[in-house]
Protein backbone atom coordinates (compact mmCIF):
# COMPACT_ATOMS: atom_id res chain seq x y z
CA UNK A 1 0.00 0.00 0.00
CA UNK A 2 0.95 3.44 -0.74
CA UNK A 3 1.76 6.22 1.79
CA UNK A 4 -1.36 8.04 2.41
CA UNK A 5 -1.00 11.64 2.57
CA UNK A 6 -2.76 14.02 5.35
CA UNK A 7 -4.70 16.96 5.50
CA UNK A 8 -3.37 18.29 8.46
CA UNK A 9 -3.31 21.85 9.79
CA UNK A 10 -0.66 23.48 11.37
CA UNK A 11 -1.42 23.18 14.76
CA UNK A 12 -2.40 19.48 14.84
CA UNK A 13 1.02 18.70 13.64
CA UNK A 14 2.58 17.65 16.84
CA UNK A 15 -1.19 15.11 17.17
CA UNK A 16 -0.20 13.15 13.70
CA UNK A 17 3.17 12.71 14.65
CA UNK A 18 2.11 11.34 17.84
CA UNK A 19 0.19 8.84 16.29
CA UNK A 20 2.99 7.88 13.85
CA UNK A 21 2.87 10.03 10.39
CA UNK A 22 5.69 10.83 8.87
CA UNK A 23 7.14 14.36 7.12
CA UNK A 24 7.29 14.52 3.67
CA UNK A 25 10.08 17.29 2.94
CA UNK A 26 9.62 17.41 -0.81
CA UNK A 27 5.62 17.64 -0.63
CA UNK A 28 5.68 19.18 2.78
CA UNK A 29 2.72 17.46 3.92
CA UNK A 30 2.38 14.31 6.73
CA UNK A 31 1.82 10.79 5.46
CA UNK A 32 0.70 7.42 7.09
CA UNK A 33 3.86 5.10 6.21
CA UNK A 34 2.59 1.65 5.03
CA UNK A 35 1.32 -0.96 7.43
CA UNK A 36 0.19 1.90 9.79
CA UNK A 37 -3.78 1.54 10.75
CA UNK A 38 -5.38 4.31 9.43
CA UNK A 39 -8.31 4.61 11.79
CA UNK A 40 -6.42 6.80 14.34
CA UNK A 41 -5.65 9.35 11.23
CA UNK A 42 -9.61 9.26 10.45
CA UNK A 43 -9.79 12.97 11.28
CA UNK A 44 -7.16 13.92 9.35
CA UNK A 45 -7.49 11.21 6.18
CA UNK A 46 -8.55 12.85 2.42
CA UNK A 47 -12.45 12.10 2.08
CA UNK A 48 -11.95 9.16 -0.76
CA UNK A 49 -10.04 7.17 2.19
CA UNK A 50 -11.85 8.72 5.02
CA UNK A 51 -15.29 6.94 3.08
CA UNK A 52 -13.45 3.70 2.73
CA UNK A 53 -12.28 2.85 5.81
CA UNK A 54 -14.90 0.07 7.33
CA UNK A 55 -17.88 1.04 9.82
CA UNK A 56 -16.72 -1.24 12.53
CA UNK A 57 -13.05 -1.87 14.08
CA UNK A 58 -10.94 -3.94 12.08
CA UNK A 59 -10.42 -7.33 13.74
CA UNK A 60 -6.59 -6.19 15.19
CA UNK A 61 -8.24 -3.39 17.47
CA UNK A 62 -9.50 -4.60 20.77
CA UNK A 63 -13.18 -3.52 21.16
CA UNK A 64 -13.06 -2.92 24.81
CA UNK A 65 -10.74 0.40 23.77
CA UNK A 66 -13.98 1.66 22.27
CA UNK A 67 -16.61 3.20 24.64
CA UNK A 68 -19.67 1.31 24.78
CA UNK A 69 -18.29 -2.23 23.80
CA UNK A 70 -17.77 -5.03 25.50
CA UNK A 71 -14.05 -6.55 25.29
CA UNK A 72 -13.38 -9.95 23.68
CA UNK A 73 -10.81 -12.59 24.68
CA UNK A 74 -7.71 -11.75 22.91
CA UNK A 75 -6.23 -15.04 24.10
CA UNK A 76 -6.86 -17.21 21.66
CA UNK A 77 -3.65 -19.26 19.99
CA UNK A 78 -2.17 -17.45 17.27
CA UNK A 79 -4.01 -14.06 17.71
CA UNK A 80 -2.75 -10.23 18.92
CA UNK A 81 -1.70 -6.97 17.90
CA UNK A 82 1.22 -4.99 17.93
CA UNK A 83 1.98 -2.45 20.65
CA UNK A 84 1.21 1.09 18.30
CA UNK A 85 -1.91 -0.48 16.98
CA UNK A 86 -3.02 -1.10 21.13
CA UNK A 87 -2.10 2.29 21.72
CA UNK A 88 -3.13 4.13 18.54
CA UNK A 89 -6.68 2.60 19.37
CA UNK A 90 -6.41 4.08 23.21
CA UNK A 91 -5.12 7.52 21.45
CA UNK A 92 -8.23 7.23 19.39
CA UNK A 93 -10.27 6.73 22.01
CA UNK A 94 -9.07 9.10 23.79
CA UNK A 95 -9.93 11.78 20.90
CA UNK A 96 -12.86 10.56 20.50
CA UNK A 97 -13.77 11.46 23.95
CA UNK A 98 -12.20 14.74 24.62
CA UNK A 99 -12.70 16.59 21.42
CA UNK A 100 -12.82 20.32 22.70
CA UNK A 101 -10.39 21.48 26.14
CA UNK A 102 -11.88 21.10 29.63
CA UNK A 103 -11.50 23.76 32.47
CA UNK A 104 -9.61 22.23 35.05
CA UNK A 105 -7.76 23.82 38.35
CA UNK A 106 -4.70 22.88 38.28
CA UNK A 107 -1.06 23.14 40.74
CA UNK A 108 1.93 23.62 38.77
CA UNK A 109 5.02 21.06 39.98
CA UNK A 110 7.96 21.99 37.34
CA UNK A 111 7.68 24.23 34.03
CA UNK A 112 10.19 23.73 31.27
CA UNK A 113 10.81 25.79 27.81
CA UNK A 114 12.29 23.88 25.35
CA UNK A 115 12.13 24.19 21.28
CA UNK A 116 9.45 27.13 22.11
CA UNK A 117 7.69 24.64 23.60
CA UNK A 118 7.01 24.91 27.32
CA UNK A 119 6.59 21.60 29.03
CA UNK A 120 4.55 21.12 32.77
CA UNK A 121 4.08 18.98 35.64
CA UNK A 122 0.61 19.93 36.71
CA UNK A 123 -0.84 18.20 40.13
CA UNK A 124 -3.81 18.05 42.48
CA UNK A 125 -3.12 18.23 46.19
CA UNK A 126 -5.69 18.09 48.91
CA UNK A 127 -5.33 20.08 52.37
CA UNK A 128 -2.66 17.84 53.94
CA UNK A 129 -0.32 18.14 51.16
CA UNK A 130 -0.94 15.10 49.78
CA UNK A 131 -0.45 14.66 45.93
CA UNK A 132 -4.02 13.26 44.48
CA UNK A 133 -3.57 13.46 40.65
CA UNK A 134 -0.46 14.19 38.37
CA UNK A 135 0.26 14.26 34.73
CA UNK A 136 2.08 15.62 31.86
CA UNK A 137 0.72 18.96 30.17
CA UNK A 138 2.17 21.05 27.16
CA UNK A 139 1.69 24.06 25.74
CA UNK A 140 2.96 24.34 22.10
CA UNK A 141 5.05 27.37 20.69
CA UNK A 142 2.08 28.69 18.56
CA UNK A 143 -0.13 28.36 21.94
CA UNK A 144 2.21 29.78 24.39
CA UNK A 145 3.23 32.50 22.38
CA UNK A 146 -0.01 34.25 22.83
CA UNK A 147 -1.19 33.10 26.29
CA UNK A 148 1.30 33.43 28.03
CA UNK A 149 2.14 37.41 28.00
CA UNK A 150 -1.67 38.14 28.12
CA UNK A 151 -1.37 35.60 31.41
CA UNK A 152 2.26 37.58 32.31
CA UNK A 153 0.29 41.37 32.05
CA UNK A 154 -2.78 40.37 34.23
CA UNK A 155 -1.25 38.39 36.94
CA UNK A 156 2.19 39.62 36.83
CA UNK A 157 2.88 36.11 37.31
CA UNK A 158 5.27 33.63 35.82
CA UNK A 159 4.86 29.95 34.92
CA UNK A 160 6.44 28.26 37.66
CA UNK A 161 6.43 25.92 40.50
CA UNK A 162 3.65 26.52 43.50
CA UNK A 163 1.41 28.39 40.86
CA UNK A 164 -1.95 27.58 41.13
CA UNK A 165 -4.22 27.77 37.68
CA UNK A 166 -7.47 27.66 36.12
CA UNK A 167 -6.39 25.81 32.28
CA UNK A 168 -8.14 24.88 29.78
CA UNK A 169 -6.94 21.49 28.84
CA UNK A 170 -7.92 18.37 26.61
CA UNK A 171 -6.48 15.33 27.40
CA UNK A 172 -3.88 13.53 24.58
CA UNK A 173 -3.12 10.43 23.79
CA UNK A 174 -0.23 9.29 21.92
CA UNK A 175 1.24 5.61 21.70
CA UNK A 176 5.27 7.44 21.43
CA UNK A 177 4.75 9.46 24.53
CA UNK A 178 2.11 8.45 26.36
CA UNK A 179 -1.06 10.38 27.95
CA UNK A 180 -0.38 13.94 28.52
CA UNK A 181 -2.52 17.64 28.33
CA UNK A 182 -2.53 20.35 25.76
CA UNK A 183 -3.43 23.77 27.61
CA UNK A 184 -4.67 26.18 24.95
CA UNK A 185 -6.00 28.63 27.71
CA UNK A 186 -5.40 29.99 30.90
CA UNK A 187 -8.12 31.86 32.72
CA UNK A 188 -6.11 34.88 35.23
CA UNK A 189 -8.79 35.75 37.20
CA UNK A 190 -8.09 32.50 39.23
CA UNK A 191 -4.57 32.70 39.59
CA UNK A 192 -4.76 36.53 41.32
CA UNK A 193 -7.84 35.20 43.38
CA UNK A 194 -5.96 32.54 44.52
CA UNK A 195 -2.66 34.77 45.03
CA UNK A 196 -5.44 37.10 47.10
CA UNK A 197 -6.86 34.48 48.71
CA UNK A 198 -4.44 33.39 50.45
CA UNK A 199 -2.95 36.97 51.77
CA UNK A 200 -6.73 37.24 52.72
CA UNK A 201 -6.49 34.13 54.59
CA UNK A 202 -2.97 35.05 56.45
CA UNK A 203 -4.73 38.45 57.34
CA UNK A 204 -8.17 36.91 58.84
CA UNK A 205 -5.66 34.30 61.36
CA UNK A 206 -3.39 37.29 62.16
CA UNK A 207 -6.25 39.69 63.15
CA UNK A 208 -8.05 37.49 64.91
CA UNK A 209 -5.02 36.39 67.17
CA UNK A 210 -4.70 40.39 67.59
CA UNK A 211 -1.17 39.95 65.87
CA UNK A 212 -1.54 41.48 62.75
CA UNK A 213 -0.83 45.24 63.50
CA UNK A 214 1.16 44.54 66.79
CA UNK A 215 4.83 45.14 64.20
CA UNK A 216 3.20 48.15 62.54
CA UNK A 217 2.25 49.80 65.92
CA UNK A 218 5.88 49.92 67.54
CA UNK A 219 7.45 53.22 67.98
CA UNK A 220 9.66 53.40 64.87
CA UNK A 221 13.62 53.17 65.56
CA UNK A 222 14.74 56.70 66.94
CA UNK A 223 18.49 56.47 65.57
CA UNK A 224 20.36 53.52 63.99
CA UNK A 225 23.28 52.33 65.36
CA UNK A 226 23.12 48.31 64.48
CA UNK A 227 20.96 46.73 61.88
CA UNK A 228 20.03 43.12 61.08
CA UNK A 229 19.43 42.62 56.96
CA UNK A 230 18.25 39.77 56.02
CA UNK A 231 18.35 38.83 52.33
CA UNK A 232 19.09 36.09 49.58
CA UNK A 233 22.60 35.38 49.01
CA UNK A 234 24.05 37.06 46.16
CA UNK A 235 20.53 39.16 45.04
CA UNK A 236 21.18 41.94 42.92
CA UNK A 237 18.50 44.05 45.31
CA UNK A 238 21.33 43.40 48.32
CA UNK A 239 24.50 44.40 46.52
CA UNK A 240 22.37 48.04 46.00
CA UNK A 241 21.59 47.72 49.46
CA UNK A 242 24.83 46.86 50.70
CA UNK A 243 26.37 50.01 48.32
CA UNK A 244 24.80 52.46 50.41
CA UNK A 245 25.43 50.67 53.68
CA UNK A 246 28.86 50.53 53.24
CA UNK A 247 29.21 54.34 52.94
CA UNK A 248 27.52 54.40 56.34
CA UNK A 249 29.59 52.03 58.04
CA UNK A 250 32.73 53.51 56.77
CA UNK A 251 31.57 56.98 58.60
CA UNK A 252 30.44 55.06 61.54
CA UNK A 253 27.06 56.02 61.47
CA UNK A 254 26.01 52.51 61.41
CA UNK A 255 26.74 48.97 61.84
CA UNK A 256 24.74 46.38 59.60
CA UNK A 257 24.67 42.72 60.26
CA UNK A 258 23.55 40.21 57.07
CA UNK A 259 21.67 37.01 57.73
CA UNK A 260 21.11 35.02 54.17
CA UNK A 261 18.31 32.49 53.30
CA UNK A 262 16.52 31.33 50.10
CA UNK A 263 13.56 33.61 49.12
CA UNK A 264 11.38 31.53 47.06
CA UNK A 265 10.85 27.65 46.62
CA UNK A 266 9.16 24.91 48.99
CA UNK A 267 10.17 25.61 52.28
CA UNK A 268 11.62 29.11 51.77
CA UNK A 269 9.29 30.43 54.22
CA UNK A 270 10.41 28.38 57.24
CA UNK A 271 14.19 28.90 56.42
CA UNK A 272 14.03 32.58 56.82
CA UNK A 273 12.26 32.52 59.64
CA UNK A 274 14.69 29.81 61.17
CA UNK A 275 17.66 32.48 60.11
CA UNK A 276 16.13 35.70 61.23
CA UNK A 277 15.81 33.93 64.60
CA UNK A 278 18.91 32.62 64.22
CA UNK A 279 20.44 36.02 63.84
CA UNK A 280 18.26 37.51 66.24
CA UNK A 281 19.66 35.07 69.28
CA UNK A 282 18.09 36.11 72.47
CA UNK A 283 18.33 38.44 75.56
CA UNK A 284 21.03 41.35 74.90
CA UNK A 285 21.98 39.98 71.70
CA UNK A 286 18.40 40.52 70.29
CA UNK A 287 17.89 43.80 71.86
CA UNK A 288 20.97 45.18 70.39
CA UNK A 289 19.34 45.51 66.98
CA UNK A 290 17.58 49.14 66.09
CA UNK A 291 15.98 47.21 63.55
CA UNK A 292 15.33 43.98 61.06
CA UNK A 293 15.64 44.70 57.40
CA UNK A 294 14.06 42.10 54.77
CA UNK A 295 14.90 42.47 51.84
CA UNK A 296 15.38 41.11 47.64
CA UNK A 297 14.85 41.86 44.36
CA UNK A 298 11.81 42.03 42.21
CA UNK A 299 10.53 39.22 40.64
CA UNK A 300 6.82 37.65 39.54
CA UNK A 301 4.37 37.47 41.25
CA UNK A 302 4.53 33.73 42.31
CA UNK A 303 8.28 34.46 43.10
CA UNK A 304 6.99 36.44 45.93
CA UNK A 305 4.34 35.10 46.84
CA UNK A 306 6.50 32.33 48.29
CA UNK A 307 7.01 35.34 51.39
CA UNK A 308 3.07 35.41 51.86
CA UNK A 309 3.30 32.52 55.03
CA UNK A 310 1.28 32.49 58.18
CA UNK A 311 4.24 30.81 60.20
CA UNK A 312 6.74 33.51 58.41
CA UNK A 313 4.27 36.62 59.10
CA UNK A 314 3.39 36.19 62.13
CA UNK A 315 6.80 35.86 63.41
CA UNK A 316 7.39 39.21 62.08
CA UNK A 317 4.73 40.32 64.27
CA UNK A 318 5.73 38.66 67.33
CA UNK A 319 9.09 40.58 67.23
CA UNK A 320 10.20 43.06 69.61
CA UNK A 321 11.72 45.49 67.54
CA UNK A 322 10.95 47.32 64.14
CA UNK A 323 10.76 45.13 61.15
CA UNK A 324 11.65 47.51 57.60
CA UNK A 325 10.94 45.66 54.41
CA UNK A 326 12.05 46.50 50.71
CA UNK A 327 11.29 43.36 48.53
CA UNK A 328 10.63 43.46 44.86
CA UNK A 329 9.41 46.74 43.29
CA UNK A 330 6.60 49.50 43.54
CA UNK A 331 3.89 47.27 42.22
CA UNK A 332 4.99 44.74 44.21
CA UNK A 333 3.35 43.66 47.54
CA UNK A 334 3.62 40.59 50.01
CA UNK A 335 2.04 40.15 53.34
CA UNK A 336 5.36 40.57 54.98
CA UNK A 337 5.20 44.44 53.82
CA UNK A 338 1.99 44.58 55.71
CA UNK A 339 3.12 43.65 58.85
CA UNK A 340 6.04 45.23 59.11
CA UNK A 341 6.45 48.40 60.85
CA UNK A 342 7.60 50.52 57.78
CA UNK A 343 7.65 49.29 54.32
CA UNK A 344 9.92 50.62 51.69
CA UNK A 345 9.12 50.15 47.31
CA UNK A 346 13.20 48.75 46.81
CA UNK A 347 15.99 47.76 48.74
CA UNK A 348 17.60 50.52 47.91
CA UNK A 349 14.71 52.78 49.28
CA UNK A 350 15.32 50.92 53.04
CA UNK A 351 18.71 52.30 53.40
CA UNK A 352 17.74 55.73 52.05
CA UNK A 353 15.27 55.98 54.91
CA UNK A 354 17.62 54.77 57.39
CA UNK A 355 20.28 57.15 56.01
CA UNK A 356 17.86 60.14 55.88
CA UNK A 357 16.81 59.27 59.71
CA UNK A 358 20.79 59.15 60.42
CA UNK A 359 21.24 62.67 58.74
CA UNK A 360 18.10 63.94 60.45
CA UNK A 361 19.24 63.31 64.05
CA UNK A 362 22.59 64.96 63.22
CA UNK A 363 20.96 68.23 62.01
CA UNK A 364 18.73 68.12 64.99
CA UNK A 365 21.65 67.25 67.21
CA UNK A 366 23.57 70.38 65.77
CA UNK A 367 20.78 72.39 65.78
CA UNK A 368 20.41 71.80 69.75
CA UNK A 369 24.36 72.42 69.59
CA UNK A 370 24.19 75.83 68.59
CA UNK A 371 21.08 76.38 70.34
CA UNK A 372 22.68 75.55 73.50
CA UNK A 373 25.87 77.25 72.49
CA UNK A 374 23.83 80.52 72.08
CA UNK A 375 22.36 79.83 75.49
CA UNK A 376 25.40 79.29 76.94
CA UNK A 377 26.65 82.46 75.56
CA UNK A 378 23.83 84.77 76.45
CA UNK A 379 23.97 83.16 80.18
CA UNK A 380 28.20 83.97 80.05
CA UNK A 381 27.05 87.81 79.07
CA UNK A 382 24.67 87.73 81.66
CA UNK A 383 27.18 86.15 84.05
CA UNK A 384 29.58 88.36 83.21
CA UNK A 385 27.27 91.82 83.46
CA UNK A 386 26.03 90.65 86.81
CA UNK A 387 29.92 90.08 87.80
CA UNK A 388 30.97 93.19 86.39
CA UNK A 389 27.82 94.68 88.40
CA UNK A 390 28.62 93.09 91.67
CA UNK A 391 32.39 94.00 91.16
CA UNK A 392 31.50 97.52 90.63
CA UNK A 393 29.10 97.28 94.06
CA UNK A 394 31.87 95.85 96.09
CA UNK A 395 34.39 98.16 95.02
CA UNK A 396 32.07 101.32 95.38
CA UNK A 397 31.27 99.79 99.15
CA UNK A 398 34.81 98.97 99.91
CA UNK A 399 35.61 102.59 98.94
CA UNK A 400 32.76 103.63 101.10
CA UNK A 401 33.95 101.52 103.79
CA UNK A 402 37.58 102.56 103.46
CA UNK A 403 36.79 106.62 103.31
CA UNK A 404 34.32 106.08 106.85
CA UNK A 405 37.01 104.08 108.14
CA UNK A 406 39.36 106.51 107.57
CA UNK A 407 37.26 109.31 109.37
CA UNK A 408 36.40 107.09 112.02
CA UNK A 409 39.95 106.91 112.78
CA UNK A 410 40.69 110.02 112.13
CA UNK A 411 38.19 110.61 114.65
CA UNK A 412 39.67 108.65 117.23
CA UNK A 413 43.04 109.60 116.79
CA UNK A 414 41.80 113.36 117.49
CA UNK A 415 39.65 112.35 120.57
CA UNK A 416 42.73 109.82 121.59
CA UNK A 417 44.99 113.20 121.37
CA UNK A 418 42.71 115.09 123.20
CA UNK A 419 42.14 112.82 125.73
CA UNK A 420 45.69 112.41 126.70
CA UNK A 421 46.29 116.10 126.79
CA UNK A 422 43.40 116.45 128.91
CA UNK A 423 44.64 113.43 130.87
CA UNK A 424 48.51 115.27 131.02
CA UNK A 425 46.58 118.44 131.57
CA UNK A 426 44.71 116.93 134.78
CA UNK A 427 48.12 115.27 136.05
CA UNK A 428 49.77 118.56 135.79
CA UNK A 429 46.72 120.47 137.39
CA UNK A 430 47.07 117.51 140.06
CA UNK A 431 50.53 117.87 140.80
CA UNK A 432 50.58 121.45 140.94
CA UNK A 433 47.57 120.89 143.84
CA UNK A 434 49.56 118.75 145.48
CA UNK A 435 52.95 120.66 145.73
CA UNK A 436 50.94 123.14 146.88
CA UNK A 437 49.11 121.39 149.56
CA UNK A 438 52.28 119.95 150.40
CA UNK A 439 54.45 123.47 150.64
CA UNK A 440 51.56 124.46 152.98
CA UNK A 441 51.42 121.23 155.22
CA UNK A 442 55.21 121.79 155.33
CA UNK A 443 55.25 125.59 156.09
CA UNK A 444 52.34 124.69 158.40
CA UNK A 445 54.81 121.83 160.08
CA UNK A 446 57.26 124.61 159.92
CA UNK A 447 55.62 127.06 161.90
CA UNK A 448 54.65 124.03 164.49
CA UNK A 449 58.16 122.76 164.57
CA UNK A 450 59.12 125.84 165.59
CA UNK A 451 56.66 126.67 167.64
CA UNK A 452 57.95 123.52 169.10
CA UNK A 453 60.70 122.14 170.37
CA UNK A 454 64.17 122.46 168.15
CA UNK A 455 64.67 118.76 168.12
CA UNK A 456 61.12 118.62 166.28
CA UNK A 457 61.56 120.90 164.17
CA UNK A 458 65.10 118.90 162.79
CA UNK A 459 62.48 115.99 162.52
CA UNK A 460 59.67 118.10 161.34
CA UNK A 461 62.26 119.21 158.60
CA UNK A 462 63.49 116.09 158.16
CA UNK A 463 59.55 114.94 157.49
CA UNK A 464 58.82 117.79 155.25
CA UNK A 465 61.86 117.23 153.07
CA UNK A 466 61.15 113.08 153.17
CA UNK A 467 57.44 114.32 152.00
CA UNK A 468 58.19 116.47 149.40
CA UNK A 469 60.63 114.02 148.17
CA UNK A 470 58.38 111.64 148.18
CA UNK A 471 55.79 113.87 146.49
CA UNK A 472 57.64 114.06 143.82
CA UNK A 473 58.29 111.29 142.65
CA UNK A 474 54.56 111.00 142.94
CA UNK A 475 54.42 113.23 140.62
CA UNK A 476 57.29 112.34 138.23
CA UNK A 477 55.59 108.81 138.61
CA UNK A 478 52.08 109.93 137.48
CA UNK A 479 53.63 112.07 134.77
CA UNK A 480 55.27 108.94 133.32
CA UNK A 481 52.46 106.95 133.79
CA UNK A 482 50.32 109.42 131.51
CA UNK A 483 52.74 109.54 129.07
CA UNK A 484 53.75 105.51 128.68
CA UNK A 485 49.11 105.44 128.29
CA UNK A 486 49.37 108.38 126.06
CA UNK A 487 51.77 106.48 123.70
CA UNK A 488 50.25 103.01 124.18
CA UNK A 489 46.90 104.27 123.41
CA UNK A 490 48.37 106.20 119.99
CA UNK A 491 49.86 102.85 119.23
CA UNK A 492 46.97 101.03 119.61
CA UNK A 493 44.97 103.31 117.87
CA UNK A 494 47.15 103.20 114.78
CA UNK A 495 47.24 99.52 114.78
CA UNK A 496 43.37 99.02 115.24
CA UNK A 497 43.42 101.72 112.17
CA UNK A 498 45.99 99.99 109.98
CA UNK A 499 44.35 96.58 110.46
CA UNK A 500 40.67 97.93 110.04
CA UNK A 501 41.99 99.33 106.46
CA UNK A 502 43.67 95.64 105.82
CA UNK A 503 40.73 94.46 106.52
CA UNK A 504 39.07 97.26 104.30
CA UNK A 505 41.27 96.45 101.54
CA UNK A 506 40.63 93.08 100.97
CA UNK A 507 37.13 92.98 100.74
CA UNK A 508 37.40 92.68 96.98
CA UNK A 509 36.14 89.63 95.47
CA UNK A 510 39.10 87.95 94.08
CA UNK A 511 40.86 87.94 97.44
CA UNK A 512 37.58 87.29 99.14
CA UNK A 513 37.42 83.74 97.10
CA UNK A 514 41.04 83.24 97.33
CA UNK A 515 40.79 82.84 100.76
CA UNK A 516 38.57 79.95 100.05
CA UNK A 517 34.88 81.47 100.45
CA UNK A 518 32.57 81.07 97.14
CA UNK A 519 29.73 83.34 95.61
CA UNK A 520 26.38 81.43 95.02
CA UNK A 521 23.78 83.02 92.70
CA UNK A 522 20.21 81.85 91.92
CA UNK A 523 19.04 81.50 87.86
CA UNK A 524 19.04 84.91 87.83
CA UNK A 525 22.20 86.28 89.09
CA UNK A 526 21.06 87.24 92.82
CA UNK A 527 23.24 86.70 95.01
CA UNK A 528 22.24 84.03 97.83
CA UNK A 529 23.84 85.00 101.43
CA UNK A 530 21.42 82.96 103.02
CA UNK A 531 19.93 79.21 103.11
CA UNK A 532 16.99 80.47 103.10
CA UNK A 533 16.63 81.98 100.14
CA UNK A 534 16.95 79.13 98.21
CA UNK A 535 13.79 77.55 97.48
CA UNK A 536 13.58 73.61 96.73
CA UNK A 537 14.81 72.12 93.55
CA UNK A 538 16.49 75.76 92.59
CA UNK A 539 19.19 76.23 90.06
CA UNK A 540 22.17 77.83 91.70
CA UNK A 541 25.67 79.25 90.39
CA UNK A 542 28.86 78.73 92.90
CA UNK A 543 31.41 80.50 91.75
CA UNK A 544 35.31 79.44 93.51
CA UNK A 545 38.32 80.99 92.85
CA UNK A 546 39.03 78.81 89.74
CA UNK A 547 35.80 78.78 88.28
CA UNK A 548 32.22 78.11 88.60
CA UNK A 549 29.78 74.62 88.73
CA UNK A 550 25.85 74.33 88.83
CA UNK A 551 24.04 72.62 91.43
CA UNK A 552 20.56 72.45 92.06
CA UNK A 553 19.25 72.05 95.79
CA UNK A 554 17.04 69.08 97.09
CA UNK A 555 13.47 69.29 98.25
CA UNK A 556 14.32 70.45 101.69
CA UNK A 557 15.64 74.26 102.11
CA UNK A 558 19.16 74.55 102.24
CA UNK A 559 20.03 71.01 100.93
CA UNK A 560 21.60 70.39 97.31
CA UNK A 561 22.04 68.01 94.67
CA UNK A 562 25.62 67.67 92.55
Amino acid sequence: MDNIFLDTPFKDKDKVKALGARWDPALRKWYVPEGTDLQAFAAWLPAAEAAALPAALPAAVPARLVPGRVATDLALPGRGISLSQLLGGVAQAVSQSFTAGVWTLVEVLDARLRGGHVYVEVSERDAAGTVLAKAGAVIWASTAGRILPEFERATGAKLGPGIKLLVRARPVFKPQYGFSLEIDAIDPDYTLGDLEARKREIRNRLRQEQLFDANRLLPPPWDFNQVLVLAPQGAAGLGDFRAEAQRLERFGLCRFRYAFSRFQGEGAAAEIRQALLAALGQGAVATAFDAVVIIRGGGAVNDLAWLNDYALARCLCELAIPVLTGIGHERDSTVLDEVANQCFDTPSKVVLGIEQLIAKRAAEAKAHFHQIARSAGASLQSSRRAIDQADAAVRSGAQRQLALARQRVAERIAALRAGSWQAIQRASDASRTLSVEVRAEARQSLRAARAGSQVALATVLERAALDARQAGALLDRQRSDVATGARRSLVEARTRSQALLREIAGQGPEKTLARGFALVRDADGRTITRAAQAGPQQTLEITFRDGSLAARTRGATGTQDP
